[in-house]
C-alpha cells in the first residue's frame, strides 16, 4: 500500500474532528492544512481561529488560509506541495477545477448527509429542521459541482428524538472521520469503485439566512420543535418577546415540548407559566419553553426568566414574534 502524501481543507469543528483522524492515520502524512481566514467574532469583533488551524497548530502541521484560489501564486503553493489527496470537509469554498486537478488521485469531500439529499452548505441543520429519522455521511470524489461527484463511500446514522443540530454533528463528524480513513485506504490500494449520483433525487440544503433564525410561530407544534433543534446551537432560534409597555425583548429559545393547547391563542402568544416552563401558542398545538436566553445574557431556566420579568403581570403575558 502506498504511503498517501495528503492536504487537508477545512474550517469548523466537523472538519477538525475528521483532521485528528485524517492526521493520526497511519498510512499517510498530512503534508499541509488550508483553512479560511481568521475572522471577526464576539462583542469585540477580534479575528478568531477556526477549530482546524487551532488543531493544525496543536499537531505541528504547515498552515495556509487563502482567501480563496483566484491568485495563481496559491494555486501554484499547493501544486508545489505535490498531494496526493486533497481531503476536503466543511472548507467553505468552492474549488476551481484548476485546484481539484492538482491530487494525482483526486479530491475527496466528508460531506455530512447521504447524498443527492442535502447537497450544499447546511446539511445537518436541514435535516434535523425538517424532522427527518435518518442521515448520515458521504465521501464523494469532487467535481465542479456542488456536491455532485460519484460517491466512494456512505454511512447511514439515525436522527433521535432529542438531537441538535450540535450533538448531530459531533456524532457526524466521528463518523466522517472513519469512514474518510477506511476510504484513504481504500485509494492507496487502488480499489476505489464509484457511484454516480442520481441527479433527479437531489435536494438542497442552503445556508440558514438571518431571518430563518427568527421563529414563525404559526406553524405546527412538532415543526417548531424540529427547526428549534435544527438551530441549536448556532445560529440559534431567535424570537422577540412583546409586553405591552415594555421594551422588546431578544430571546433565544432552547429546545423544549411541543403539546397540545385546549383553547386558541393568536400564534406567538405567551399563554402562562406552567410546570417550570413557559406555554407559547402555535399555529397548532402549544410550545413548552423550558429555557432561554435574554439578548446579552447566559442561558437561564423559564422560571429564572418569569421571576426575574413577568412574575406579577396578568396572563397571557405578551406575543412573540419576529423583529
Amino acid at each position: 500500500m502506498a504511503n498517501l502524501r495528503i492536504v487537508f481543507m477545512g474550517t469548523p469543528d466537523f472538519a477538525a474532528s475528521v483532521l485528528k483522524a485524517v492526521a493520526a492515520w497511519e498510512g499517510g502524512e498530512v503534508a499541509a492544512v488550508y483553512t479560511q481566514p481568521d475572522r471577526p467574532s464576539g462583542r469585540g469583533k477580534k479575528l478568531s481561529a477556526s477549530a482546524t488551524k487551532k488543531l493544525a497548530q496543536e499537531l505541528g502541521l504547515p498552515l495556509y488560509q487563502p482567501k480563496n484560489f483566484r491568485d495563481d501564486a496559491d494555486v501554484q503553493t499547493l501544486a508545489d506541495l505535490k498531494p496526493d489527496v486533497l481531503v476536503v470537509a466543511a472548507y467553505g469554498l468552492l474549488l476551481p477545477q484548476r485546484v481539484l486537478d492538482i491530487p494525482e488521485l483526486g479530491a475527496f469531500n466528508v460531506h455530512g448527509s447521504l447524498l443527492p439529499q442535502y447537497r450544499g452548505a447546511a446539511p445537518i441543520q436541514r435535516a434535523v429542521m425538517n424532522g427527518d429519522s435518518i442521515t448520515g455521511v458521504t465521501i464523494m470524489r469532487m467535481e465542479a459541482g456542488l456536491d455532485s461527484g460519484p460517491i466512494l463511500l456512505q454511512q447511514a446514522v439515525s436522527i433521535e428524538p432529542d438531537d441538535t443540530a450540535g450533538t448531530l454533528f459531533e456524532e457526524l463528524a466521528e463518523c466522517g472521520g472513519r469512514l474518510m480513513t477506511g476510504a484513504l485506504g481504500m485509494i492507496a490500494e487502488g480499489r476505489v469503485c464509484y457511484i454516480a449520483q442520481n441527479d433527479e433525487l437531489a435536494t438542497h440544503a442552503a445556508k440558514i439566512s438571518p431571518d430563518e433564525e427568527f421563529l414563525d410561530w404559526s406553524g405546527d407544534a412538532a415543526h417548531i420543535h424540529n427547526v428549534i433543534r435544527g438551530l441549536t446551537p448556532s445560529p440559534g432560534a431567535k424570537s422577540v418577546l412583546r409586553i405591552e409597555g415594555r421594551e422588546p425583548l431578544l430571546l433565544r429559545i432552547e429546545p423544549g415540548e411541543p403539546v397540545a393547547l385546549q383553547v386558541a391563542y393568536e400564534p406567538g402568544t405567551l399563554v402562562r407559566m406552567e410546570g417550570g416552563a413557559l406555554v407559547v401558542a402555535c399555529g397548532s398545538g402549544a410550545y413548552r419553553v423550558t429555557k432561554l436566553r435574554p439578548s446579552g445574557k447566559t442561558t437561564m431556566s423559564a422560571t429564572d426568566f418569569f421571576n426575574g420579568r413577568l412574575r406579577g403581570s396578568s396572563a397571557p403575558f405578551g406575543l412573540f414574534g419576529k423583529k
